[in-house]
This record gives C-alpha cells, sequence and structure tokens, in this order.
C-alpha cells in the first residue's frame, strides 16, 4: 500500500481548518489534494483529535504485531493428494530388461 504524503495529525489539522469555516475548494487547493481525498478523509477522521488518531495508530501497530505473533502456517489436508512439485524430485527408475 502507498504510504500517505500526509501523517494522521496532518490530515486531522486540514479538517479542523474546514470546520473553522474555511470552503472545501480552498482548502483541496491550498493542500494540494483533491475533493475525493478530503470527503475520504472526513469519513474516515471526521470528529477525531490528535490524541485519538495516535491511539489508533498505537493499536494498529499493536494488532498487526499480535497477528504477526500468532501465525502459523496452514498445514494440508490429510486427505488431499500432493502433486509432485509438492512431493519433492522422485527417484530415478531404472528399467531392467
Amino acid at each position: 500500500m502507498r504510504k500517505s504524503r500526509f501523517t494522521e495529525d496532518q490530515i486531522i489539522g486540514i479538517l479542523k481548518e474546514h470546520q473553522a469555516g474555511i470552503p472545501v475548494v480552498d482548502l483541496c487547493r491550498k493542500h494540494g489534494i483533491s475533493d475525493a481525498t478530503f470527503y475520504t478523509w472526513r469519513a474516515k477522521y471526521g470528529g477525531m483529535e490528535v490524541s485519538d488518531a495516535r491511539k489508533l495508530r498505537v493499536w494498529r501497530a499493536r494488532s498487526v504485531r499480535c497477528r504477526c505473533a500468532s501465525y502459523e502456517p496452514r498445514r494440508p489436508h490429510p486427505n488431499r493428494v500432493r502433486s509432485p512439485v509438492q512431493t519433492g524430485p522422485q527417484p530415478e527408475r531404472i528399467l531392467v530388461m
């Protein structure tokens, strides 16, 4: 996933500027973003404070660490027939005539 040019703190600051009364068009022009980006941010971060965004960031990092720590590779189903590629190379057979 592509990294954002703006931090969550900056995004919340831009949303607060809009709440102060600056029109969306002017904000988008000033910060170099599209209207769609602004409204996406508003849906995601609307009503948040900077401290809430930090808590969310910490929660996400902890969630990723927990998922990585508890990851176990899946074992193949016992009834599944394994293909020759999965079982490895077969020994060469000698034909006796």
